[in-house]
């Protein structure tokens, strides 16, 4: 087991999961720039890891996350150099989460607003705890989603219920998130642990490569139309089904009624 503190994130490491913890419950962990950095070095190491196939992210406390510092945004916007290079660093933590070949699992136990929201956007799966909720909430002091949240959320929910959440800052249920796919599945606050457990065995019986790579199929889909998407598609799995082994495998393991051995 693997266990690394920073001033901000916690990374813990068992076997092929590794856990990334947003550490700042006094303030509902902000993700303001040092949190950010830290998270965007944790998503790197992380990366490295070959023997990790899954990342989930958890707030610690009543929350999830909350968004940005806004006391933090007041010196920022007075130094528009420092702001970009902390929008640069959000951006690249973000699409480093969204690019990886890990499945990323967010965790949402709590209020997980504006920030908190573009976080959730860039990971592959969301549980939530029935007590969660989540919206975009910028506007609700006069802010804009600067990482990412304008882009994605029309993205994950079509335009007309994206423009809603922006534009009213209303905070969903997990239920109502789970309804307009936010989130993936709700559960009671104390089953949110056991949740993350039966998903994380659920994906262990996977080909690595095959999920990294389904994956990577299904976010093609942010970056092409759909002859593009399509032809794209068709080229990637000609390559999967006739070089990598684990493809061979799961056929085979089918026909002789036993349980796969992925070499991945």
């Amino acid at each position: 087991m693997l266990t690394t503190e920073m001033a901000n994130v916690g990374l813990d490491k068992v076997g092929g999961h590794a856990r990334l913890s947003l550490q700042r419950p006094d303030k509902l962990n902000p993700l303001d720039w040092a949190t950010v950095r830290e998270l965007k070095q944790a998503v790197e190491a992380i990366e490295a890891m070959d023997d990790v196939f899954l990342v989930s992210i958890v707030g610690s406390g009543r929350s999830f996350s909350a968004g940005g510092d806004l006391d933090g945004y007041l010196r920022l916007y007075r130094e528009p150099a420092e702001f970009s290079g902390f929008l640069e660093d959000f951006y690249a933590m973000l699409t480093g989460i969204e690019n990886s070949r890990k499945i990323y699992v967010a965790l949402i136990n709590g209020v997980c607003v504006a920030g908190g929201l573009e976080l959730l956007l860039a990971c592959d799966l969301v549980l939530a705890a029935d007590t969660a909720r989540i919206g975009d909430g910028h506007l609700n002091f006069g802010q804009l989603p600067g990482a990412g949240g304008s882009q994605r959320l029309p993205r994950a929910i079509g335009l007309l219920r994206a423009k809603h959440l922006m534009l009213t800052g209303q905070l969903l249920t997990a239920e109502q998130a789970r309804e307009i796919g936010l989130v993936n599945e709700v559960v009671p606050h104390t089953e949110l642990e056991p949740a993350l457990d039966r998903l994380v065995g659920q994906l262990a019986e996977k080909s690595r490569v095959g999920l990294a790579s389904a994956k990577h199929l299904a976010n093609k889909t942010l970056t092409s139309d759909l002859e593009e998407g399509l032809r794209y598609e068709m080229d990637f799995v000609l390559n999967y089904a006739t070089t990598e082994p684990d493809a061979t495998e799961g056929l085979l393991a089918f026909k002789e009624k036993r349980k796969p051995v992925y070499q991945s």
